[in-house]
């Protein structure tokens, strides 16, 4: 990464002052590997230089108008931004990656600008809901998803909201076996990403579009097989992504009564 960087910069100065940095910049990525193995990034101290002669806003000019643009850099841009599962957004599960996400702010972390592992594929919406923020301790710490498990147990849920239409409500639970700091980073990834009312509204346009469907099995069956229907669907998104909001939803969609009944038509 940075040899492509300095071989692609023809500001002269710029050139050699990120070349002199070089060494800092690689000794900040191997304390980053070791600080992100024990979850302890936020206890990085930030800064406003990364060399005597390189600023936050040098490195800046170096990924803006240089790692994202230049020929020599843009392949391992694509690389690392190509590098979720059907290009979607690992911060939230939903939209599609645009972007690299500095885990740590490069406002903050100039040192960390170029360094891979802290450039994580995001969306649009994810990375200017972050924009800048600062952990300052492990349960403030947002997913990072070169460095945790989060799909070790099922965290996402969801209930059925009795309204006309149907509507779902998305929360947080505390899986046995998770201890208090992993389940408060959950629920702090839940609320900083605003994924309750992200998930609801998908949820809403999946109801209606299952609609038919649901007609279907309930004018020739009878709860329980709408039940069925429902519980299979489940069960097929919990294979696929334990924690997708298709998971919960058609979770909590099985397990009322009251939407297996009928509630679907409201």
């Amino acid at each position: 990464m940075l040899d492509a960087c300095v071989n692609s910069i023809r500001d002269e100065g710029l050139n050699k002052n990120l070349l002199l940095a070089s060494t800092g910049i690689i000794l900040a990525e191997l304390d980053y590997l070791n600080q992100g193995l024990g979850m302890t990034l936020y206890s990085i101290p930030g800064s406003n230089l990364v060399a005597s002669a390189l600023t936050t806003a040098d490195m800046k000019r170096v990924y803006s108008g240089t790692f994202v643009k230049s020929k020599g850099t843009r392949g391992l841009y694509d690389q690392l931004k190509a590098a979720p599962k059907n290009d979607v957004c690992p911060l939230c599960a939903q939209r599609t990656v645009s972007t690299l996400d500095h885990y740590l702010a490069q406002a903050i972390h100039p040192t960390l600008t170029v360094v891979p592992l802290n450039l994580v594929p995001a969306c649009a919406e994810c990375n200017k809901l972050k924009l800048d923020y600062q952990p300052t301790s492990e349960i403030q710490q947002s997913f990072h998803p070169y460095f945790d498990d989060f799909d070790d147990a099922q965290w996402l849920v969801a209930e059925v909201v009795e309204t006309s239409p149907a509507a779902v409500r998305f929360s947080v639970s505390a899986p046995a076996g998770w201890n208090a700091t992993k389940i408060s980073r959950a629920a702090s990834h839940f609320e900083t990403f605003r994924l309750a009312s992200l998930y609801a509204s998908h949820a809403g346009v999946e109801i209606s579009n299952i609609r038919y469907s649901l007609e279907r099995v309930a004018s020739s069956g009878t709860a329980d097989d709408v039940r069925l229907l429902l519980s299979d669907r489940a069960e097929s998104a919990r294979r696929a992504q334990l924690n997708a909001w298709q998971t919960a939803t058609y979770q909590a969609l099985a397990a009322s009564d009251w939407f297996c009944s009928g509630g679907f038509r409201a």
